[in-house]
This record gives structure tokens, sequence and C-alpha cells, in this order.
């Protein structure tokens, strides 16, 4: 299925550009090139290849998960600027009118 004028000037509407002439047949050509790409794209045989999750294959370079001790809730708030004994206190941020 080819891209018309008509099609290029109806997703700008959409996208609410304002293309001039020259723009519309740059665009109408350059959609053609990618749909016949994927055209040729579609030709190619893949019955016997398995689907990818990720295009490079590496394996998890990550640590594993350790399990420490967390920090008392004490700890956390002993340099704190101000605290209510449970929890930090902040400045308000939210203004109601």
């Amino acid at each position: 299925m080819a891209v018309t004028k008509k099609d290029v000037v109806y997703i700008a509407k959409l996208a609410r550009l304002e293309l001039k002439e020259d723009e519309i047949d740059s665009y109408t050509g350059q959609l053609n090139q990618i749909l016949d790409y994927m055209d040729k794209l579609n030709e190619v045989d893949t019955e016997n290849v398995e689907p990818l999750l990720h295009p490079v294959e590496n394996e998890n370079v990550f640590r594993e998960d350790v399990v420490k001790p967390v920090t008392s809730r004490d700890d956390a708030l002993k340099n704190a600027p101000a605290s209510n004994g449970e929890f930090f206190k902040v400045p308000k941020i939210i203004k109601t009118d």
C-alpha cells in the first residue's frame, strides 16, 4: 500500500503540522521508501528463528542480592535537622488558598 500526498496531508493535520508543498512531496517519498523496506523485511524467512528478548544477549552482570541489616529509625533520624521522633520534619510545600 503506497502513501499518497493526501495521506501525508491528513497525517500532518492529525499531528497539527503545517507542511509546505515540497515537504509533502519529500515526506511522501520517504514514507513510501520505509514501506518498501518493510515489504522486503516481510519476505525474509523467519520460520525457524527464535524471537529475541533483547538484541544483545548478555548475561546478568549484577551482583547477587545480599540481605544486610537496615539502619534503625533512631540512627536515621539522629542527624536530621528536625524530626518528631518517628519521621523527618520538612517545610510545608503545598499552598492552600
